[in-house]
């Protein structure tokens, strides 16, 4: 038996959803979700930061699983700069998107002339160019550039995982990939951004000690998530660096108490920030009245956990009096739902810390 590594502990917190995206039918079956804990902490040899409680039995993704952020236009303009990136650096031909989803990022590829193919065993699509079924050597495919987007937080191991698509990749090409941004998680004490469904939280400087060969890295989505361009063939263990072990700040969760108890209030965006700040809101006794999103997929559904029906942004204007508090939970969207809700409510964005 393999020794486990020495660690520190981060943060713990215990009973979230296992799945925040996963959406109900009914109050009572969104209440009674399942739950997992969590126990964030730093591994004293990699350097990497990881759930130590997570249980991969637990997360079984189906039909009910919604994450589509695409629907928005700011949403849309990011997707549209990691294009940019991935055919400045990697280029058009022979691209492999690793766990590729409904595929909406991979017809955009697509429709920009881009000769890409995916694999994701839950995908529901019909496109000819995405096979369900996990990216393996035995398939007999390699690509010049694999993409790895919001995928490698998810993976208990990611190391091994990285080494596996290396394997599949016949050892060469190159590799997007993208993930949230651990530090802009401490810098903002972003405790409505660590979510079960995400084992593992990464820094740049993580990506610099997992590959020997980085072509460029940098943040997007107000540096809300990192990317990194690698030589596949440069992948290695990573070791930790003494000089740039993680900070985590001690007063985490300041901003919970930060608000004061208003009268009526709303969560914009029903999407994993929004079902942990409801989650967590409701347990200090400060229940949000309604939660509002533009995935039709999520409207009249319930969230986990808390049992919160999704309302349409139509609906909004005769659930809410003017003047009551809409909680943002993404500064990128502000202007965009602004306008949206024709200034109507008091506007707080959560992660402004």
């Amino acid at each position: 038996m393999t020794q486990k590594s020495a660690t520190k502990l981060l943060y713990d917190i215990h009973e979230l959803p296992i799945f925040q995206n996963r959406m109900y039918d009914s109050e009572a079956e969104a209440k009674a979700c399942p739950k997992g804990n969590i126990r964030l902490v730093e591994d004293l040899q990699t350097g990497l930061v990881y759930n130590e409680a997570f249980c991969p039995n637990l997360v079984q993704y189906d039909r009910h699983y919604q994450n589509e952020q695409a629907l928005s236009p700011i949403f849309q303009k990011h997707l549209q700069q990691v294009i940019s990136i991935i055919e400045r650096l990697v280029g058009k031909e022979d691209l492999v998107e690793i766990g590729c989803g409904k595929g909406f990022f991979l017809e955009m590829l697509l429709e920009q002339g881009f000769c890409v193919k995916g694999f994701d065993p839950t995908y529901e699509g019909d496109n000819p160019h995405v096979e369900r079924k996990y990216f393996t050597s035995n398939l007999g495919f390699r690509g010049q550039g694999l993409i790895l987007r919001h995928v490698l937080e998810h993976i208990q191991d990611p190391v091994n995982f990285l080494f596996q698509l290396k394997d599949a990749n016949g050892g060469s090409g190159k590799i997007y990939i993208e993930v949230p941004c651990f530090e802009w998680i401490c810098q903002h004490r972003a405790w409505f951004d660590i979510f079960y469904e995400h084992v593992n939280y990464f820094r740049l400087s993580d990506f610099n000690r997992l590959f020997g060969k980085v072509i460029d890295s940098g943040k997007l989505f107000g540096d809300q998530y990192i990317y990194v361009v690698a030589e596949i063939a440069s992948l290695q263990l990573p070791k930790i660096d003494v000089h740039d072990q993680v900070s985590f700040p001690s007063n985490f969760l300041k901003s919970l108490t930060k608000f004061p108890k208003f009268n009526r209030t709303g969560v914009w965006g029903g999407a994993s920030k929004g079902v942990i700040f409801a989650l967590f809101k409701s347990r200090i006794g400060q229940a949000v009245d309604v939660v509002i999103d533009l995935n039709p997929a999520k409207q009249n559904k319930y969230l986990p956990a808390t049992g919160i029906q999704v309302r349409s942004p139509k609906e909004v204007f005769a659930l809410l009096p003017k003047g009551s508090t809409l909680f943002i939970m993404n500064s990128n969207y502000l202007e965009e739902i602004k306008k949206m809700s024709n200034y109507f409510f008091n506007y707080i964005t959560i992660d402004d810390d």
